[in-house]
């Protein structure tokens, strides 16, 4: 379509999950091609320096695929918003939740790079904050097809949860690995991937059976998720996971902006964006303060067996709705050079 009569025109590039790839791309983008956003940025690393690249020319961002909580404190940025999660959000609610069932010793098998180190030391905060005590961990490279040694390493320490501070196929490694072990279900050790999105959730099938984790998205959450995630299995035969959502929201919400703002002018547009409730249907009540996190509603939800019928994504049973203020790293904890103390 068009905005303030223009044409949008979308650009994609694979970063490889390099940080000079990322940022090389960015600059190319902004500097010769006239692009005036970038969104997505899987990889916590290629986010902070495509942020970096993008501040330095006034060009906006929006993290929706990084979870590094560096995002919004020491590399924060007025031209950054971080869409639908970080690691704080993610390890608080998922840590505070099985602390409160009495597993009170963790163990950490955490991917190798900026990412997990980020969600692995804030759910250490956590669990030590709470009486818990973690008695060991082990780091694995990115894209680690054997997760056996880590899981062994993991059983022989005895702590009641294995938290997996990793994502993605590494997440969907270690489950399978772990029920051919034995571990976890009745094995007597917890696992509790700290980010788990629901394509690897129905990947895992019955194995991920009790899990429990912290989503900002699920297709099912009410009738307007519904409606949205709906058009997408269409088109996708799957529903979309919290990070896709987060790109149609934050490109759509960017797209409003300019409309409401009569610009394309990246400050003019932030101005706007800051003075702006954003409800649609992947964000409810969300506000973005100063150092640029968008602040809304996550949930804490346990992995149940599909119902019978359906498309089979019935994966869900929400356990709490988290408020925002509660959610997120509050501004008073926060390291943004951006915010007045």
């Amino acid at each position: 379509g068009k905005v303030l009569g223009k044409p949008i025109d979308l650009v994609s590039a694979d970063h490889q999950g390099k940080t000079d790839v990322g940022a090389n791309i960015a600059g190319e983008w902004f500097d010769r091609k006239g692009v005036d956003m970038i969104t997505d940025l899987t990889f916590s690393n290629v986010a902070l320096a495509v942020e970096n690249v993008a501040k330095d020319r006034k060009r906006l961002t929006r993290s929706t695929g990084a979870g590094s909580l560096a995002i919004t404190n020491e590399q924060c940025s007025p031209y950054n918003v971080h869409w639908m999660y970080d690691t704080y959000a993610l390890a608080n609610a998922t840590a505070t939740a099985l602390l409160a069932q009495g597993l009170k010793t963790w163990y950490f098998i955490t991917a190798d790079y900026a990412f997990g180190h980020a969600l692995e030391k804030d759910a250490r905060a956590v669990v030590t904050a709470n009486g818990g005590q973690v008695v060991g961990g082990v780091r694995h490279p990115n894209n680690s097809s054997d997760q056996s040694s880590y899981l062994l390493q993991a059983q022989q320490s005895k702590a009641q949860v294995i938290a997996l501070a990793n994502a993605g196929i590494d997440t969907l490694n270690t489950v399978k690995t772990a029920a051919e072990f034995g571990i976890g279900g009745s094995g007597g050790q917890t696992l509790a991937p700290l980010l788990s999105l629901i394509t690897e959730i129905h990947a895992m099938g019955s194995k991920a059976r009790g899990m429990v984790l912290t989503t900002g998205f699920y297709w099912d959450q009410d009738q307007r998720a519904r409606q949205f995630s709906m058009r997408f299995y269409d088109q996708h035969r799957k529903m979309p996971t919290m990070m896709q959502a987060a790109v149609y929201s934050a490109v759509l919400t960017y797209l409003k902006a300019i409309e409401k703002t009569g610009s394309d002018d990246a400050a003019a547009v932030m101005a706007t964006l800051r003075a702006t409730v954003i409800d649609d249907a992947v964000v409810r009540g969300g506000r973005i303060r100063d150092d640029g996190r968008l602040v809304h509603d996550m949930m804490l939800v346990q992995v149940k067996e599909p119902a019978a019928g359906g498309t089979g994504w019935d994966l869900y049973d929400i356990k709490r709705t988290i408020p925002g203020d509660q959610a997120f790293q509050s501004l008073a904890q926060s390291r943004c050079p951006l915010i007045r103390k």
